[in-house]
């Protein structure tokens, strides 16, 4: 909780190329290489990530992986080894906690660090994650880069401005012209669909979204619309959470055109498999998972979610789902997800959770 008087000053680390860089911190035969780590193209394997080199070629996460070897034929292309991954990812999260108790990961790779009021470093914040790279490059032999800015939305923006191995603050000052300036696809939750939707209708920056009152936007996005009201101003009071709980992991798609029938969507669900993996692989401790869900958009923007108890879902199970989705509707499909509910204790039940619903 925020302090009367103190301004808020958070810091967003997010190392860069995480797997690939723990692979070629551990062989250094790799480096200069174009490097991958994923799955296998025979198995409908997708890239996790990889180093700057391969991104030369267009590589990036989430291709697949087939793709990504039609762009770089040489491409060197390892499986994940998330042992090495987590390990390094511990010495990375000790690092933060030595200046910090107040440290959120969001996965192996990222963590959101609440410094407000510390008195190292002189207090400043900027100082505090030069000090917290350099000892990651130091002591763990990979870099970092970091946001600096008074809250969540904008230190996460901020951090990839200057990548790789690089910071950017944002001060208080300079918030409201910087948050301007953005390109409305830099708000969290704005994926290419959305952000050609908008732009199509006059918003290319956050400055031109502000034109559009809340009743707008609200009814362009329903529940999502309170968000952009608040985001496209810079505005993002959620605090850090060392403590969070996450009751779920899940994935969706908006398709630019409708998919027309159940065929069409069977064939997009192994991709969206691949990706929910993806994420669930960089939890830094997954829970035990109790169900599998598949949540379904339909053309007419009705929506259903279907779910059943699974301890490890595979896609014949995601498959039935979609199915058992699909049946309720029979019409043409905008947006597809998949996910899953983890297991959860009493003390779940009793904790505030700022996650919201799957798929929220």
């Amino acid at each position: 909780m925020d302090k009367p008087g103190i301004v808020r000053k958070i810091i967003h680390c997010d190392c860069d190329c995480f797997y690939a860089a723990v692979e070629m911190r551990d062989d250094p035969a790799l480096r200069g290489k174009p490097l991958a780590v994923g799955g296998r193209a025979e198995m409908r394997g997708v890239i996790a990530t990889c180093n700057y080199e391969a991104r030369a070629f267009g590589v990036h996460s989430a291709m697949s992986t087939a793709r990504a070897l039609q762009l770089c034929p040489h491409l060197i292309l390892l499986p994940p080894d998330f042992r090495r991954y987590r390990e390094t990812s511990q010495q990375i999260l000790a690092i933060y906690r030595d200046y910090t108790s107040q440290v959120e990961p969001l996965s192996l790779d990222e963590a959101y660090l609440d410094v407000s009021g510390l008195e190292c470093c002189q207090g400043s914040a900027t100082l505090m994650a030069e000090e917290i790279r350099a000892r990651i490059r130091a002591e763990v032999r990979i870099t970092a880069s970091a946001g600096i800015a008074p809250n969540k939305f904008l230190a996460k923006v901020a951090s990839d401005w200057n990548k790789p191995d690089g910071q950017f603050v944002v001060r208080p000052q300079d918030v409201d012209a910087f948050v301007a300036a953005l390109p409305v696809g830099k708000i969290f939750g704005v994926g290419k669909v959305t952000a050609t939707r908008l732009k199509k209708r006059g918003a290319q920056t956050c400055g031109d979204l502000r034109a559009w009152d809340i009743a707008r936007l609200i009814a362009e996005f329903g529940r999502f619309g309170t968000a952009l009201h608040r985001l496209c101003r810079g505005i993002d009071e959620r605090p850090v959470r060392p403590d969070r709980i996450r009751k779920s992991l899940s994935v969706e798609t908006t398709y630019a055109h409708d998919l027309p029938d159940l065929s069409a969507c069977r064939t997009e669900l192994p991709a969206l498999i691949a990706e929910f993996r993806r994420r669930f692989a960089r939890l830094p401790a997954p829970r035990p998972i109790h169900k599998a869900v598949v949540k379904i958009k339909f053309g007419d923007f009705s929506q259903t979610t279907a779910e059943c108890t699974s301890a490890a879902p595979g896609e014949a199970v995601w498959t039935a789902l979609l199915d058992e989705a699909w049946t309720r509707r029979e019409r043409a499909v905008r947006l597809l997800g998949v996910g899953v509910r983890f297991v959860e204790t009493d003390a779940d039940e009793r904790a505030e959770d700022e996650q919201g619903d799957l798929f929220g």
